[in-house]
C-alpha cells in the first residue's frame, strides 16, 4: 500500500494531487490536465478537502438557497435530443402547453425567484414567450424572473428571426432579471453528434449568447450535463471554456453540475455515483476560480449527496423549486419540491450557516 502524505492538514493517498494542491494554496490557477486528474483520481476525499478550502476562503461557512418556483411552460419541442425524457411532440399523450393564467397560479407570495425553461415549441411565436415574462412581471413586479436558456434564445433567433440582442432586450424590458445556465450540455462536438442534439446551440453559440447577455447587464448561470458518454478531458475542457468567458465578462453568478438522469433514454445504464457527483462539484470549485458560487443541485443528485457536497466545495443548494418537470420526467427520485425548513435543516446538519438569498445573491436572511 502506498504511504499517505500529509500537506497542510490534507492527507493524500494520490501523490499526483500534491502539485495541484500546491498551486491551489498559492493562488496559482490549475490547468486542464490538472482538472482531468481531479476527475480521474480515486482520492476523492483529498479533492474534496482542497475544494472545501477554496469554498471556505470565498464564502466562509455560508450556504445559500432561494425560495423559487421552476416553471416549464411547455414540453412540446422541435428537437429530438437522445438524452431528454422531458420533450414531447405535438399530439403525444403527455404533451402539454400552459396558459399564462396557469403559470401565474403557480407563483405565490413567498416566491422570490421565478425560473422559466421549457421546450422549443415549433409554433409558439416569440411574442408568446415575451408575453409570459410580461404577465408575470405585471402581476408580481417584485419577483425576480430568471428565464430562457441560451439554447432557447438561439432557437428564437433561428425560428422567428429575432436576433439574441433583440430577444434579450425585449425580455429585459418585459421584466427579465437573469438567465439560467441550461442547454450547455457538454462543450464537445463529439458528444453533440453522438447524442443527437445538433439542432441545439453548440459551444461557441452558447458562449456567445451569454457574452451578449453579460454585456447587456443580464447576469446568468452556467451548467454541464455529466455522467453519460463524456470523457474527463471533455469535462475539464468545458470548465476551462466557461472560465475563459468569465475572465472576459464577469457575468456568471453560479455553476451548476447537472447529473444525467437515466430515465427511459438510457444513454448509459446507471446514474453517476455519489463519489462522481462530489468530484464533479469539487473539481468545478477548484477550476472555476472566478465563479462566485457552485451549486449542489439536490433535484438531480438527491438531498443526501447535496448535503455532503456542502463540504466538497458547494456553497448553494438552489432552492425550494416547487413543481419541477424536466428532471422528474427522467424519473429523478428527489421530491418535486422542498420546504424552506427542510433546506435549512440540511444545511445546518452539514455544519454550515443557511442564508436565504434572491436570484442575484443579495442576502435576505441569515439563519443563525
Amino acid at each position: 500500500m502506498e504511504k499517505l502524505i500529509t500537506v497542510d492538514n490534507i492527507r493524500f493517498k494520490d501523490r499526483s494531487l500534491v502539485p495541484i494542491w500546491e498551486k491551489v494554496r498559492s493562488g496559482e490557477r490549475i490547468g486542464m490536465k490538472d482538472g482531468a486528474r481531479l476527475f480521474e483520481t480515486e482520492d476523492f476525499a483529498a479533492v474534496g478537502r482542497m475544494a472545501d478550502h477554496v469554498k471556505s476562503n470565498r464564502s466562509g461557512d455560508k450556504v445559500f438557497f432561494v425560495i423559487n418556483r421552476h416553471i416549464n411552460p411547455t414540453n412540446v419541442c422541435a428537437l429530438s435530443c437522445s438524452f431528454c425524457d422531458f420533450a414531447k411532440k405535438k399530439g403525444d399523450p403527455d404533451a402539454y402547453e400552459m396558459s399564462n393564467e396557469e403559470i401565474l397560479d403557480l407563483i405565490d407570495d413567498e416566491t422570490t425567484e421565478v425560473h422559466i425553461v421549457g421546450g422549443h415549441h415549433p409554433d409558439w411565436p416569440f411574442e408568446r414567450y415575451e408575453g409570459i415574462v410580461k404577465a408575470i412581471h405585471e402581476r408580481f413586479p417584485e419577483k425576480q424572473i430568471k428565464a430562457f436558456t441560451a439554447s432557447e434564445i438561439d432557437y428564437f433567433s433561428r425560428r422567428w428571426k429575432v436576433p439574441p440582442e433583440e430577444a434579450l432586450a425585449r425580455f429585459k424590458a418585459a421584466g427579465l432579471r437573469s438567465m439560467p445556465g441550461g442547454g450547455a450540455e457538454v462543450f464537445s462536438d463529439r458528444v453533440q453528434e453522438q447524442l443527437r442534439f445538433s439542432g441545439k446551440a453548440g459551444a461557441e453559440r452558447w458562449l456567445e449568447i451569454h457574452r451578449i447577455a453579460h454585456r447587456m447587464g443580464i447576469r446568468s448561470n452556467a451548467t454541464i450535463l455529466y455522467g453519460h458518454i463524456e470523457t474527463y478531458d471533455e469535462r475539464a475542457r468545458h470548465l476551462m471554456m466557461l472560465r475563459e468567458l468569465q475572465d472576459e465578462t464577469e457575468g456568471f453568478l453560479a455553476f451548476i453540475p447537472l447529473e444525467y438522469q437515466v430515465g427511459d433514454t438510457r444513454v448509459v445504464t446507471r446514474h453517476a455515483t455519489p463519489f462522481d457527483d462530489l468530484k464533479m462539484i469539487a473539481a468545478a470549485r477548484l477550476m472555476l476560480d472566478n465563479f462566485p458560487h457552485i451549486k449542489a443541485y439536490w433535484v438531480m443528485i438527491h438531498e443526501e449527496t447535496a448535503a455532503v457536497a456542502l463540504n466538497f466545495g458547494a456553497d448553494d443548494m438552489d432552492g425550494t423549486i416547487g413543481r419541477e418537470r424536466i428532471a422528474h420526467a427522467a424519473k429523478a427520485k428527489s421530491p418535486a419540491g422542498m420546504a424552506r425548513d427542510r433546506i435549512v435543516r440540511l444545511i445546518r446538519d452539514a455544519g454550515r450557516t443557511p442564508v436565504e438569498r434572491d436570484a442575484l445573491y443579495n442576502e435576505l436572511r441569515v439563519y443563525n
